[in-house]
């Protein structure tokens, strides 16, 4: 059983008003985009424990920092972060706990973020090959207690990680998926006032005029964006380069994940915007190194055989996602005290509909 948190209650009135504010008419429907329990969401809207993964999304889907919302029970001794199992497969890994490897990837990336002026980054990979969760890695690990790490685990990438905001756009939230709604979200991330109506040029001049803060605006899943929202044409794309090139004095930057490369995904979808070509590093995700793959295995509450080790490193080829689907299975193999291979079988089984990872990205 994980960690649950429950909405402070100085902020349950507007939480609550936050459902009409981003489209939900009614608890059920938010309850059924994020395919959750309906009793579920009316917890979290009247400040009842819910379970932290659903807190967090909840918190996303309605606009919030989590952060900025969550009850702080000062009668709880410290740390008040629980041990769950890392082995996390059906959805991004949220919390940075959980997250293992591309050490390689997070020194370059947050290299390219930690001056000004902040650069641009793409990060390349197949489907599910852990795109997402590095991306809200690099949002939350600067900001996380240290209790709420491993030990030993850095998360000192930025010299004042206090002044940094960080704004996590999924394309897949159909909220997003218009002009007015994603330039309203931005701005509402950014504590800034939002014009009536929020238009691309008022937006243009909120920003311009008020961003002080470095700023690094994540964005997922933009091939999304780019075939489902005419809305997002070559001249909106136009004016977030001209943000970040030339009138916010380098405290603009994005961060793109991508299934190829961003001129490619600009090409293919019919835009010729120069906002793609400002990408000036790109990194393809491949698989962990073994040394990242074996410190992801040894986290288990549960200790694996050896040779149980070396036949999950050798099915996985160290890709996370099916490392965290062997080790799953298991985990659980060990919890039920079940003998023999099984479990094996059970892994390979569930492995399948991820074996395009193992093909060469072309």
């Amino acid at each position: 059983m994980g960690r649950s948190l429950k909405v402070a209650p100085g902020c349950i009135a507007q939480v609550k008003s936050a459902l009409g504010r981003n489209g939900f008419p009614s608890q059920k429907a938010l309850a059924e985009e994020l395919g959750i329990g309906q009793s579920t969401v009316k917890k979290f809207l009247t400040g009842q424990p819910v379970d932290y993964s659903y807190f967090l999304e909840i918190s996303e889907r309605l606009g919030y920092e989590w952060r900025n919302i969550v009850h702080i029970d000062e009668t709880i001794p410290k740390p008040i972060f629980e041990e769950t199992s890392a082995f996390i497969t059906g959805t991004p890994i949220t919390h940075p706990r959980y997250f293992f490897g591309r050490q390689k990837e997070l020194k370059r990336l947050f290299d390219l973020l930690k001056r000004r002026p902040l650069q641009n980054a793409a990060i390349i990979g197949k489907r599910r090959s852990g795109k997402t969760s590095l991306l809200y890695y690099l949002k939350n690990i600067t900001t996380t207690p240290t209790e709420q790490l491993r030990p030993g685990q850095k998360s000192d990438w930025l010299p004042h990680p206090e002044n940094y905001r960080w704004i996590f756009v999924d394309f897949q939230d159909s909220r997003r998926q218009n002009r007015e709604g994603l330039l309203r979200y931005i701005l509402e991330s950014l504590k800034m006032s939002v014009p009536s109506p929020c238009d691309l040029e008022r937006f243009m001049d909120v920003v311009s005029s008020n961003l002080r803060q470095p700023t690094v605006i994540l964005l997922d899943e933009i091939g999304v964006g780019l075939q489902r929202c005419p809305e997002l044409d070559d001249g909106f794309w136009e004016s977030l380069r001209s943000l970040a090139t030339n009138q916010t004095n380098g405290n603009l930057g994005f961060v793109l994940a991508t299934p190829e490369s961003p001129i490619d995904l600009a090409t293919s979808t019919g835009h010729s915007s120069p906002f793609f070509n400002i990408f000036g590093y790109t990194t393809t995700l491949g698989a962990l190194t073994e040394a990242e793959a074996r410190e992801l295995i040894a986290c288990s509450p549960m200790p694996f055989p050896a040779e149980d080790v070396e036949w999950i490193l050798t099915q996985s080829k160290c890709w996370p996602l099916l490392l965290q689907i062997l080790c799953r299975e298991r985990l659980f193999s060990l919890e039920d005290g079940e003998m023999g291979d099984d479990w094996r079988e059970e892994g390979l089984q569930q492995m399948q509909p991820f074996t395009h990872l193992f093909e060469k990205l072309v």
